[in-house]
């Protein structure tokens, strides 16, 4: 069993001893912690929280005891049901609410669920912030509502549509020419939210031939949800058995992005970003920004269009800062996650979606010519299992002197700059392991410079 708290929320395994995994106890005791922050923080008021989830299969369980949890300290509930994490993002403002929680565990398989918690904005909540609520949590420092002060339940459907139409409404999303462009296009939503949401979506930007793909939200995934090349072969052989233009995948909340091309091959979740940031800044002049873990193609757009690149720290909560700070017009993960500062600072699959398919009818290309017409590099991406008695910091501290005579940027763990490539070192905030990002120009030596690496990190552990 296993519980982790970071800045992407409280995330476990569903079961075990309490303080272990995820249990209706520690449900319970980090809801309350959450609720009982926001109390802290909106004295006298009466407060409004929005809650959202995913299809996995505890979603229900934890949904009921969040619930409970809040209402319990008297804060009202608006209960979106079966959503995404991007959807509840915009709902919060939309409500007027003091916060939002999303229950998902991401791309992370069916026994793991999780707290995601947002502020008044949508927003992910701060490490201070999460820090707060962690001490908050660790104390028990709970007082709930005498009974007629307790809180009420408000189930609401309607944000599908309020999503949707918000998407539609953004001044770059141009349905006309995806109408126009009669897209054939195969979804695959791992059996979650996004079954729902994302064709509907298509429908609505007018996308005349959908095939969908593991669209049933049930929980089951029928492979690993994480977006990457190894887990869509099912998706490639359906593109090109219905000999569709692109293919879409997107995780279990729906905040992250892969296109699959026409003839099968993989666009690559690095390029999402890439793809549509070059769309955006056709129309819009402006700064972008990804994390240390994202390729540097974003980079080299951004400069060819004379614009300036940023880089931030690992974490949604991170690049959004940076974003803000910098004013970027388009930003977010390697991961294929989109953030669009003109529809919400949080990472968007509907978004990413509308802008994509924009673009490629703008373009009138096939999916394939535009991922070639980006700069060429490869990502390998590599872990190491962690046990409790590996010192991490210690690790990463004496990989950074063995390559000192390189360039080294500290900010997030380790980045290691070797001629055109780089490697990235760093704790995972979501899972027990040290990730291992390497970049090269082709991916035979970025998977090489992945091995040096890993030996190197074993030889210290």
């Amino acid at each position: 069993m296993t519980l982790i708290k970071s800045i992407s929320g409280i995330r476990g395994t569903i079961g075990g001893k309490v303080n272990e995994g995820l249990t209706p106890i520690d449900t319970v005791k980090f809801a309350s912690a959450y609720g009982t922050w926001l109390i802290n923080n909106n004295p006298n008021q009466k407060l409004k929280v929005v809650i959202g989830r995913d299809a996995r299969p505890s979603g229900q369980m934890v949904s009921d005891l969040v619930c409970s949890s809040l209402i319990g300290l008297g804060i009202d509930v608006i209960n979106l049901g079966l959503s995404t994490t991007p959807t509840v993002e915009i709902a919060v403002p939309m409500e007027g609410a003091h916060g939002g929680i999303i229950l998902t565990a991401s791309h992370n398989p069916k026994q793991w669920n999780a707290l995601k918690l947002l502020n008044e904005k949508g927003e992910f909540i701060s490490g201070e912030e999460g820090n707060t609520l962690l001490t908050i949590a660790e104390q028990a420092a709970f007082e709930f509502a005498e009974v007629d002060n307790i809180g009420t339940v408000r189930n609401d459907s309607s944000y599908l549509q309020k999503h949707i139409d918000s998407v539609l409404n953004l001044a770059l999303v141009n349905v006309e020419a995806i109408k126009a462009a009669e897209f054939s296009v195969v979804i695959d939503a791992v059996n979650s939210t996004g079954g729902i949401f994302i064709p509907a979506l298509l429908e609505a930007l007018g996308v005349q031939k959908i095939t969908k793909l593991y669209c049933e939200p049930n929980g089951q995934f029928p492979h690993n949800p994480e977006p990457l090349p190894e887990h869509l072969t099912d998706l490639s052989s359906k593109i090109i058995e219905t000999k569709a233009d692109v293919g879409f995948t997107v995780d279990p909340d729906v905040d992250r992005l892969a296109m699959v091309c026409e003839d099968g091959s993989m666009f690559g979740e690095e390029y999402t970003l890439v793809a549509v940031a070059d769309y955006v800044l056709n129309h819009t002049p402006g700064s972008t920004v990804s994390n240390l873990s994202s390729t540097r193609a974003l980079r080299d757009v951004t400069e060819g269009k004379g614009e300036v690149y940023h880089a931030s720290a690992v974490g949604e909560v991170n690049v959004v800062s940076l974003m803000k700070q910098t004013k970027a017009v388009i930003g977010g993960e390697g991961n294929g996650g989109i953030i669009y500062p003109e529809s919400h600072y949080g990472r968007d699959a509907l978004v990413g979606i509308a802008l994509f398919l924009s673009h490629l009818a703008l373009k009138k290309c096939k999916t394939s010519q535009l991922r070639d017409s980006f700069p060429k590099y490869c990502i390998s991406k590599n872990k190491i299992q962690l046990t409790p008695d590996i010192n991490v910091d210690a690790v990463l501290t004496q990989m950074a002197d063995k390559y000192s005579g390189e360039e080294v940027d500290t900010t997030d763990g380790v980045k290691i700059y070797i001629e055109k490539e780089w490697v990235h070192l760093r704790k995972s905030n979501t899972e027990p392991i040290i990730r291992i990002y390497s970049e090269s120009e082709s991916m035979a030596a970025a998977n090489a410079l992945a091995n040096r690496i890993k030996g190197d990190i074993n030889a210290f552990i």
